[in-house]
């Protein structure tokens, strides 16, 4: 499981479903008390941001037409975590040919 952070435009439709999916995964642990410290620690999520980033996903997910029928419950978020955006950022770059495309389209528009 994994927070890219980053602008939601910039994942290809693969990357966005699963991290949409990867913020339902950690409310489903915290809410089980099950131990998201190894994610924390790691830098692979914010505790804090996952409604944020649950939300923003799912706005990037119904601007593409694609169908949100699936809210994030309701529980109290901790904080903990930490990402490193420009690192993930460089990571999906070299990991997604997908990615690539749409991060390079838009660091041209931006130019």
């Amino acid at each position: 499981m994994r927070m890219w952070g980053v602008n939601p435009a910039l994942l290809c439709d693969k990357h966005l479903l699963g991290e949409h999916v990867e913020m339902h995964m950690f409310v489903g642990a915290l809410k089980k008390g099950i131990s998201t410290r190894g994610y924390e620690e790691t830098g692979l999520v914010v505790l804090s941001k996952i409604r944020a980033r649950h939300d923003a996903l799912a706005a990037e997910m119904q601007r593409r037409g694609m169908n949100h029928r699936s809210p994030l419950p309701r529980i109290a978020m901790r904080r903990g975590g930490w990402i490193d955006e420009a690192a993930n950022l460089r990571e999906l770059k070299r990991r997604c040919p997908d990615c690539r495309k749409r991060i390079r389209r838009h660091d041209r528009r931006r130019s």
